[in-house]
């Protein structure tokens, strides 16, 4: 037997089964199956005998306990012939469709009283077919004869071939050829060929032996749910064959029996050390889509838009989903992380340095931007805005990392990703007729506004415009070429920049300026509101100049009265709860950014 002392025996398996997909085949024994709630053949055979024995004897209360304890004893002295999985089906069933009424109960989805499936695959079978779908393993050899792996591969989109009968192996596509092929030793529960007994253990057909051989000869063999102590002849066939190829894997849960170490010594087995079956597939799984991520190539923002499409309305593909965002945001925290925040060696900021970091931190969201657009826009019932929300949680983290020396000018703009992903969340939501995304961000993603500071404030008071960049560099950026000096220089901006990421999903100016406004009044509001315990009130910007109102009320106040009356906008009535209704919060907003006019 062999052990790694450093390396994990796990790690060393994943790298391999990655290197070389489809090497490996897998041994699966009731432990896997037992996890989903699934007796073993055997034990079917003394729960019916159990059942058997009150049924014979009502009068006796202990006559199914005292049937349960020795199945064979008790068969021996009441029953008829030996007892075995079919014999004992054939007596109690007279019909295939009764005995198949019969074993239902033991090995189809059922539902419990709420609805939910009482037998279902469990983790195990889950990992074990995203493996399958993904092409690492192709061949599962199994004692099991429920069908709940099976059930597992439909469910990820594999259709395999099932061999349950010996006589089926000569017929069968060739195992390099089938995308996924299980063998099922033991048969299938509704075949009443199916072997449970010692007596029936002991030996195979040659064509089980065939295969088998083959198997074990061709491929790697992880073992799991095995403990090798009834299956005499599944013995015979892995310790007549001498591995010439890749090594065997064996879970430490099943392995402890004196059978089982005799046969990892003879091969030279490792042990993979394992508390369940459920945690040994799906952390096997978790590290070959580890390796995954760390050797593809990157993906364009077309690749990663068109996956995103198809995992968001899969329940399935949630990992999938999150994982594949999250690779992107991982991309923009290290833009974040290498942008420079210090001054030059002679401890000057220049102009053009700003607006280089400018535009280094808006093109960071190049790919991240569009995903989060179409995210937002394909989810209307908003299944996914935790995700929305850890995104942004994310940015701000990686931009509120304060080294011990920094220029505040230069720091401070680590948050253009942040603000970015704020503003095209909120305008697709709105375009969407939701307001949720926006005042949940607002709310419930925080950061630290300075180096040393444990009280974190809002998102919303984070990202200000003037806790970002200073009006005046704004309006002495390189870029403007000195032509014009802005009324609301950050405003300005950020709704040109935001242009770029917004210009398909609002294709007219038009609307995208007033899209745009709507977003700045709405961020506003939540601003003014928590100004009395943080430091800035409502941002002023262009939504507010002079050509953004219709008498005394500023056009994106109508734009958010218009979602109130079609049923819209009622998660504000909360941010206005010490109020008398939503209509009285922005009447004193109103005032608020009537002052804001002297600026035009």
């Amino acid at each position: 037997m062999m052990t790694n002392k450093g390396l994990s025996p796990l790690v060393s398996l994943a790298t391999s089964m990655h290197a070389q997909p489809g090497v490996y085949a897998l041994l699966l024994g009731s432990g896997v199956s037992t996890g989903a709630g699934v007796l073993t053949g055997w034990g079917v055979v003394e729960e019916l005998v159990a059942r058997i024995a009150a049924a014979a004897d009502p009068s006796d209360p202990t006559a199914s306990s005292t049937a349960r304890e020795d199945p064979e004893r008790w068969w021996k002295e009441y029953g008829e012939g030996d007892l075995g999985y079919a014999a004992l089906l054939e007596q109690l069933g007279p019909s295939a469709a009764a005995r198949q009424g019969l074993l239902a109960e033991f090995f189809e989805p059922r539902s419990s009283d709420d609805g939910t499936p009482a037998l279902q695959p469990s983790r195990a079978h889950r990992a074990i077919a995203e493996l399958v779908r993904r092409g690492t393993v192709k061949v599962i050899i199994t004692t099991n004869f429920d069908r709940l792996m099976e059930q597992a591969l439909e469910a990820v989109g594999v259709s395999p071939q099932v061999i349950f009968r010996p006589e089926v192996v000569n017929g069968m596509a060739p195992l390099a050829h089938s995308k996924a092929t299980v063998i099922k030793l033991h048969g299938d529960y509704r075949d009443l060929g199916t072997r449970n007994t010692p007596t029936e253990l002991s030996d195979y057909p040659s064509e089980w032996n065939d295969l088998l051989r083959q198997v074990f000869d061709e491929y790697g063999l992880i073992i799991s749910g095995w403990s090798a102590d009834w299956d005499v002849a599944l013995v015979d066939a892995l310790s007549s064959t001498i591995p010439r190829r890749y090594p065997l894997y064996w879970d430490s849960r099943s392995c402890r029996g004196n059978t089982a170490k005799q046969l990892l010594a003879a091969r030279g087995g490792i042990v993979l050390p394992s508390s369940s079956a459920d945690d040994l597939f799906s952390e096997l799984t978790e590290s070959v889509e580890a390796l995954d991520r760390l050797s593809s190539a990157p993906l364009t923002t077309a690749m990663a838009i068109a996956r995103l499409k198809r995992y968001l309305p899969d329940p399935v593909r949630r990992i999938d989903l999150h994982d594949l965002v999250m690779r992107v945001v991982d991309d923009v925290v290290k833009s974040i992380s290498i942008a420079p925040v210090s001054a030059t060696s002679d401890g000057q900021i220049t102009l053009q340095t700003l607006d280089d970091a400018v535009d280094l931190h808006i093109h960071s969201m190049d790919q991240l931007a569009p995903l989060l657009i179409e995210g937002v826009r394909h989810d209307p019932q908003g299944t996914h805005d935790r995700l929305w929300l850890d995104v942004v949680q994310r940015l701000i983290d990686a931009a509120t990392i304060y080294p011990s020396t920094f220029a505040p000018a230069l720091h401070s703009l680590r948050l253009v990703p942040a603000l970015v992903a704020v503003a095209v969340i909120s305008v697709t939501a709105t375009k969407r007729n939701r307001e949720g995304p926006l005042l949940a961000i607002a709310s419930e993603v925080e950061g630290a506004p300075r180096p040393g500071r444990t009280d974190n404030i809002t998102a919303a008071q984070l990202l200000h415009y003037l806790n970002i960049i200073d009006n005046d560099n704004v309006n002495a950026l390189p870029r403007w070429e000195g032509k014009t000096r802005w009324f609301y220089p950050a405003s300005h901006l950020f709704k040109t920049e935001m242009r770029r990421f917004l210009g398909d999903l609002i294709p007219a100016n038009g609307d995208y300026e007033e899209a745009y406004h709507g977003f700045e009044y709405r961020i506003g509001l939540i601003q003014q509101r928590s100004s009395e315990r943080y430091q800035y009130p409502a941002i002023a910007g262009e939504y507010i100049g002079e050509t953004a109102w219709i008498g005394d009320t500023p056009t994106a106040e109508l734009a958010l009265r218009r979602q109130a009356q079609r049923g819209h906008a009622g998660e504000w009535n909360a941010l206005f709860s010490n109020m008398q209704n939503l209509d009285a919060g922005l009447l004193e907003h109103r005032e608020v950014l009537k002052r804001y006019r002297r600026y035009s």
